[in-house]
């Protein structure tokens, strides 16, 4: 392994999964598992074998099942562990076991309380790295790569913790993974602590150094990234962060740090990074935790702008406000959100992204009825301007007017409608079927009129409570140019209430063909 790569270990499976309130069952691990290795990690911890018989077989389903990666099993430093780790991973083309035991003086007098173990903190030490010396060599037995954790090392004595590590290293340990178990740890102490170890064990040109940080502080992307400075070769990671308390360090985000600021690390890593977004949707969906709208890199929020002084320099020139590529990281396109904080330009360029041409007139009239909608709505959406717009263009009588609706199905019946459409020219009655019975209201509409708009969106909410509780249909519809308008209708009754919906897009549409609409236009 060159020096400048980085190996990304991944631990979703295993203290990903160990997030209260979440839980995997073996073929979701086997499926993000295949989609770890799409995205290129070095290292799947896939579980805890001992644990339960459930974690023993998902352990063996991915060694026998997923390829290209090594798949490592997580043991107490305890034979009954390894031994189970080593009949998981037997059929692993690449395998590891990662055992270890705590290190620092609050975890060897709390664990090792029994006076088997001795009767001073001493005593209790020396026989703690006999018992990491005597684990490493059984792990030795089973796999050529055997990596050994020295739980809390961020609180440890660091004179023990180098002592600790000669041992196991001396033993055949090949990595070491110095946890800051508690994410108790402060960047430049924790990489303080990863640069000692380079300096003060004798042996460790033998073995790769790992970083493992929590975040109860908020800091273990921060803490893995002082750790690879100071020469950590192995970082040991979540997607999305999850796991134990307030979570591990984010794949995703150590991995854009270094990709980002590879002038400042000049490291790099194997991940196809173009996988994250996808990975991440996958993971919180499986464990059942939504992606925080502000988590860097896949929050849906990541690539968006809304302040105008953003927008407008993001619109101009893409890199003042972005250091990343959304298709980077797999993520759908960066958006501007529109809200009241959203200047004229941010408003014009989602207009014109819709297909609307507007002179500088017409675009201040917009934006002023705009800002009336931002200031009662946290974000304005595709449709409230194309309902602006419809709305600006003209306030004139209607072409159709819906005077008589009756729908009939139920079970085993064909959904009909009837409908009676008044014109200036008299009224059109028509019946007709359909596949349900907005559908047949729509399709006798549509031979009443003689028009038959494409249906783009369709949509339906209840605007007050109770047993009477009025609802809004909403449906756009596009012509054979592909324009675009927006109807709305209400009505205790949702049939009625998507008819009227209708008829009121297809009057607008008219209008607007009456009309020329040659000054604003909208082309999807």
């Amino acid at each position: 392994m060159s020096a400048d790569k980085i190996q990304i270990f991944d631990t979703t499976l295993r203290d990903g999964e160990q997030a209260a309130g979440s839980r995997l069952g073996v073929r979701e691990k086997l499926e993000i598992a295949r989609q770890l290795s799409r995205l290129g990690v070095d290292i799947i911890e896939a579980g805890f074998p001992v644990s339960s018989p459930k974690d023993f077989e998902a352990v063996e389903l991915l060694s026998r099942e997923i390829e290209g990666v090594t798949i490592c099993a997580l043991s107490r430093a305890v034979a009954a562990d390894i031994e189970a780790c080593g009949k998981a991973i037997a059929k692993a083309k690449k395998s590891r076991i990662h055992t270890g035991l705590g290190v620092s003086d609050i975890h060897i007098a709390g664990k090792f309380s029994d006076a088997k173990y001795g009767l001073t903190l001493g005593k209790k030490k020396v026989n703690a790295i006999r018992m990491a010396v005597e684990a490493v060599k059984l792990a030795r037995s089973f796999t050529d790569s055997v990596e050994f954790y020295c739980e809390d090392s961020g609180r440890a004595d660091p004179e023990y913790l180098y002592e600790m590590l000669e041992a196991v290293i001396d033993a055949g340990a090949t990595v070491l993974n110095i946890p800051d178990t508690t994410g108790y740890a402060i960047p430049a102490e924790y990489g303080n602590l990863i640069k000692s170890i380079g300096e003060k064990v004798p042996n460790i040109d033998q073995a790769i150094i790992s970083v493992h940080c929590h975040d109860d502080l908020g800091m273990a992307v921060a803490n893995s990234l002082a750790g690879v400075l100071n020469g950590a070769r192995q970082v040991e990671c979540t997607i999305n962060g999850v796991g134990e308390r307030a979570g591990n360090a984010a794949m995703e985000e150590v991995v854009m740090a270094i990709r980002t600021r590879k002038d400042f690390f000049d490291v790099v890593t194997d991940i196809n990074t173009k996988h994250f977004y996808r990975t991440s949707k996958m993971v919180a969906e499986m464990l059942g935790f939504e992606v925080a709208a502000n988590k860097a890199i896949v929050g849906s929020n990541a690539f968006a702008h809304s302040s105008g002084i953003h927008v407008d320099g993001f619109l101009k020139k893409r890199e003042t406000y972005e250091i990343m590529k959304p298709e980077d990281v797999g993520s759908p396109k960066s958006k501007v959100v529109l809200t009241a904080r959203t200047g004229r330009h941010g408003v014009k360029h989602r207009l014109e992204e819709l297909g609307y041409t507007l002179s500088k007139e017409e675009l201040e009239e917009i934006y002023q009825r705009f800002l009336v909608v931002a200031d009662k709505k946290k974000e304005v959406f595709d449709d409230d301007l194309i309902a602006i717009i419809s709305d600006q263009v003209r306030e004139v009588e209607h072409v159709y007017e819906l005077e008589y609706l009756h729908v009939s199905c139920g079970t085993g019946i064909v959904p009909t409608a009837s409908v009676k459409i008044k014109t200036k020219d008299g009224t059109i009655q028509k019946a007709t079927d359909g596949d349900g019975p907005v559908d047949a209201a729509y399709q006798a509409i549509r031979e009443a009129t003689g028009l038959d708009p494409k249906i783009e969106k369709y949509s339906i909410r209840a605007v007050t409570e109770g047993k009477e509780a009025l609802g809004e249909a909403t449906v756009r519809i596009s012509n054979a140019d592909g324009k675009a308008f927006l109807g709305r209708g209400v009505s205790t009754d949702i049939i009625e209430a998507s008819a009227k919906a209708y008829v009121d897009a297809i009057n607008r549409m008219v209008s607007a063909e009456m009309l020329g609409n040659e000054e604003i236009t909208l082309e999807l």
